[in-house]
C-alpha cells in the first residue's frame, strides 16, 4: 500500500493514518507531496479523488479521507479498533468528534511542529474546545484503565488526536494533569519522534501555513533547520 501525505510539518490530517500504521505494524509505502502556493488540487489530483491527502492506494483500490482510510485498514487488521463492544463504541465516537469538531481548537491553533508560540490570548469558543478535550481524554483513560484512551492497545483513537498533542505543546495550551500524562506519553512514541524529526528537518516553507500559525500570537522559537 502506498500512504500519500504532505509536509510532516504542517499536515495534521496526513499523521492521523501515518502513526497508526506505525503503530500497528501495517506495512506501507510514503509517498510525500509537499504544499505549493495556493491551491493543491492539480497536484494532489494525480493521486487523489479529492484533491486533498491523506490518500491510501492500495493496488487498483483508492481510499482517500483519514477517516475511510481507518475504516478500510480495520477490515484487514481488527487491532484498529478495541475488541471490547463498549470500548469500540466509546472509540469510534471519540475519532468522529475529532473529525468532525474542534474547529476552533484547528483553527486558531493550526499544527507546525516547529514553531512555539503564545496564544494571544484565549477566547470562549477555544476554551471551551479545550475544556471539550480534557474532558474527553480523562474520560477515556479513567474508563478503560489506560494508557491510551480506549484501552491497553494504541488504536484509531490516539492516532486521531496526535496531531492535538503537537498542537497543545506547541502553542503551550492548559491540560488537565492527565490529559497532560497521556500527551507526554503520545509525544514520546518513537513514531511521533520520527515524523517530529522529519518535520523539522524539511526545507520547505509555505506561506499560508506559516502565516497561520503565526497569527496565532507570538513566536518563541522556531526549531527548524534553515531552508535550502
Amino acid at each position: 500500500m502506498e500512504l500519500y501525505i504532505a509536509n510532516k510539518n504542517y499536515s495534521s490530517w496526513s499523521l492521523r493514518p501515518w502513526i497508526l500504521m506505525r503503530m500497528l505494524g501495517i506495512p506501507f509505502t510514503e509517498r510525500l507531496v509537499p504544499f505549493g502556493e495556493g491551491s493543491n488540487w492539480s497536484e494532489f489530483r494525480r493521486f487523489s479523488p479529492s484533491g486533498k491527502v491523506p490518500c491510501l492506494v492500495d493496488g487498483s483500490l483508492t481510499v482517500w479521507d483519514s477517516l475511510a482510510i481507518v475504516e478500510y485498514l480495520a477490515e484487514s487488521w481488527p487491532a484498529v479498533w478495541p475488541q471490547a463492544r463498549e470500548a469500540r463504541a466509546w472509540a469510534r465516537s471519540a475519532v468522529a468528534e475529532m473529525h468532525s469538531g474542534f474547529g476552533v481548537l484547528r483553527g486558531r491553533c493550526p499544527m507546525n511542529c516547529g514553531l512555539h508560540i503564545a496564544l494571544d490570548g484565549m477566547d470562549g469558543a477555544l476554551r471551551q474546545d479545550l475544556e471539550r478535550l480534557n474532558e474527553l481524554w480523562q474520560e477515556g483513560l479513567a474508563r478503560f484503565g489506560g494508557p491510551w484512551l480506549a484501552g491497553e492497545a494504541f488504536g484509531a483513537a490516539d492516532a486521531f488526536f496526535a496531531p492535538v498533542v503537537f498542537r497543545a505543546i506547541n502553542y503551550r495550551l492548559p491540560l488537565a494533569p492527565i490529559a497532560a500524562g497521556y500527551a507526554q506519553r503520545i509525544l514520546a512514541l518513537p513514531a511521533m519522534q520520527d515524523w517530529l524529526a522529519a518535520a523539522l528537518a524539511e526545507p520547505w516553507r509555505e506561506p499560508d501555513h506559516e502565516r497561520e500559525a503565526l497569527q496565532a500570537g507570538t513566536l518563541l522559537e522556531d526549531r527548524r533547520r534553515s531552508p535550502g
